[in-house]
C-alpha cells in the first residue's frame, strides 16, 4: 500500500533539505514548489488565467510568468494573493494527485508542501511531518539565501501559519536548527516510521 506523507515546514526551514534525504532513501518527492511553476509555464491554462486577473503586466518580454513582479503584487495585497491561490493552488493539488497515481504500488511518497497548513491539507495524509527551526535561524537563513533585510526577512515569516500552528498539525517533527550531520541522523531515525516499517 502507498504511504501519503505531507512533508511542511516555515520558509527557510529545511524541507529541501529534508526531502532530498528522504529521496536518497527511496521516497518519491513530489514538491508543490516546482508544480506551482509547471502549472503556469507559457501555453498553460494557468498562465492564461493568471494574465486574465493580472493584466499582460506580469509577463516577461518572451511570455513567461515575471514571477518576481506577480510577488510584488501580491505580497501586501490579500485579496490578489488569494485571487492568485485560488489559480494556481487547485492546479498543483490535480498534478500531484496525478503524480501520486503514478508512484509505484508501496512507495512512499512524500508531498512537500510549504502551505501545507495554510491550506487545509493536513488530514489528506497518513502522516504530516513538519520540519522545524527555531525562528531566529529562519530569519539568518533567509538573509544570508535571499538578501533579504531584517523586516523583509520577518515579513515572510509572518504572511505563514505560526510555528505553534504548524507543530500543532505535526505527526512527526524534524528540528533543523542545527546542521546537516543532526538532520540526517533524525531522518534516518523517521524512515523506518515513514515507511510503515514495524517497530523492532
Amino acid at each position: 500500500m502507498t504511504r501519503r506523507i505531507g512533508l511542511t515546514g516555515g520558509i527557510a526551514s529545511g524541507k529541501t533539505a529534508v526531502s532530498d534525504m528522504l529521496a536518497r532513501r527511496g521516497a518519491v518527492i513530489i514538491d508543490s514548489d516546482t508544480l506551482a511553476r509547471e502549472v503556469v509555464e507559457p501555453g498553460t491554462r494557468g498562465l492564461e488565467a493568471i494574465v486574465e486577473r493580472f493584466a499582460t503586466t506580469v509577463l516577461t518580454p518572451d511570455g513567461a510568468l515575471d514571477r518576481a513582479k506577480l510577488g510584488q503584487i501580491v505580497f501586501d495585497d490579500p485579496v490578489a494573493r488569494a485571487d492568485l491561490n485560488a489559480i494556481v493552488h487547485p492546479a498543483v493539488r490535480a498534478r500531484a494527485a496525478e503524480l501520486q497515481l503514478q508512484a509505484p504500488p508501496g512507495a512512499v511518497v512524500v508531498q512537500v508542501i510549504p502551505l501545507l497548513v495554510e491550506t487545509g491539507q493536513a488530514d489528506d495524509f497518513d502522516l504530516v511531518v513538519v520540519v522545524d527551526a527555531d525562528e531566529a535561524v529562519q530569519l539568518r537563513r533567509l538573509m544570508q539565501r535571499n538578501g533579504y533585510t531584517p523586516s523583509q526577512a520577518r515579513a515572510r515569516l509572518k504572511a505563514q501559519a505560526s510555528r505553534a500552528e504548524r507543530l500543532e498539525a505535526a505527526d512527526l517533527v524534524i528540528d533543523n536548527s542545527a546542521g546537516l550531520p543532526e538532520l540526517e541522523a533524525q531522518v534516518d531515525a523517521l524512515w523506518p516510521r515513514l515507511a510503515g516499517e514495524p517497530r523492532s
